[in-house]
């Protein structure tokens, strides 16, 4: 009986990987054909841009906060933040290079390099977790 519990959690977990392998492969995909596909302009030159609206804070609702991806053909650029409360806003800007941050990247500003990087901007939903 164990064994059974065994081999089917071990094929559940088998086909999550490869629905995740699959999705990443996918998205690979895309990017190469929108940077083959583009012809031949200016790589470093801004061209993908997506924005990732949502509540960062619980006090304020009406997605105030938002992340703006800025990247160039060969994936760097920058993610710009502002965290708007109540009383005070705050601002961020983070590089980005070879579509990773420098630094850790939120959530939100991972997903909004992702969709610049996919062509899926300018506006996505956080909130959804699409665009």
């Amino acid at each position: 009986m164990v064994g059974l519990v065994a081999g089917v959690s071990g094929v559940c977990v088998g086909f999550r990987a490869l629905k995740e392998a699959r999705t990443a492969l996918d998205e690979c995909r895309q990017q190469l054909v929108r940077q083959t596909s583009e012809g031949k302009g200016d790589l470093k030159a801004i061209r993908d841009v997506a924005v990732c609206r949502y509540d960062a804070l619980e006090e304020m609702t009406g997605r105030l906060s938002f992340s703006i991806a800025m990247i160039n053909g060969l994936g760097d650029g920058i993610v710009l933040t502002s965290i708007n409360g109540r009383s005070e806003t705050r601002t961020y800007v983070r590089p980005v290079v070879s579509g990773k941050g420098e630094e850790p990247l939120s959530p939100e500003e991972e997903q909004a390099v992702r969709a610049a990087r996919l062509g899926h901007g300018p506006l996505i939903d956080a909130q959804a977790g699409r665009w």
